[in-house]
């Protein structure tokens, strides 16, 4: 008698692309932040119903985490450019410019998607402004440790606190991305660099 395998139901195949969904659900965190954004304004953009959401991406936190590494993939690739450049005041304006071009693309919301979520208030949003700071966190470290190769190249004063001054650069970037979130100019925005890089140490 031949024994015959039972057949294997197979899960009904994801009618949408999860790549353009992400996109779409990193767009609605962007324009409104991580306690603006609802359930409805997020299954709306992405095209998918809520329990397509839960199924591919789990509940909205987990949805918010692979959108901001899509954020830190696609939108600050400058970020990691920048920190091959040859000198720290080289390394500050490839970030500010870098930060220009994102910040007054037609493509995108303006403004910073770290900036917007880490001043988030609500209890629901704890746990994702300590996402936030630990990214930002982890890129303030990166620099700090680019500044500090630069002083011991010789290519920074010795006098000069990296500290204080990766700090300057970072209050720097955070500016330009609220003033562009308040429809600043890209003009104005240069003028913001080109004032900073006046005053930037150099030997």
């Amino acid at each position: 008698m031949e024994v015959v395998a039972p057949r294997i139901a197979k899960g009904r195949p994801r009618e949408f692309c999860t790549e353009q969904a992400l996109a779409a659900a990193l767009g609605v965190f962007w324009s409104k932040g991580y306690e603006g954004a609802s359930m409805a304004d997020l299954t709306q953009a992405m095209g998918i119903t809520k329990p397509s959401l839960y199924a591919a991406f789990g509940n909205k936190e987990a949805l918010f985490h692979k959108a901001l590494d899509l954020y830190e993939a696609e939108k600050l690739e400058y970020m990691r450019e920048a920190l091959k450049q040859p000198t720290a005041r080289a390394v500050a304006e490839h970030i500010m410019r870098g930060a220009i071009d994102a910040q007054t693309s037609s493509c995108d919301p303006k403004g910073c998607l770290g900036v917007i979520n880490s001043t988030a208030c609500g209890s629901e949003a704890e746990s994702i402004k300590a996402l936030v700071i630990e990214r930002r966190q982890s890129s303030h470290a990166a620099i700090v440790e680019r500044f500090e190769q630069a002083k011991r190249d010789g290519d920074l004063p010795h006098h000069v606190n990296v500290l204080g001054l990766t700090g300057f650069l970072v209050t720097l970037l955070q500016g330009i991305a609220v003033q562009a979130g308040s429809g600043a100019v890209r003009a104005d925005l240069e003028q913001v660099v080109e004032t900073s890089l006046m005053v930037w140490p150099t030997r």
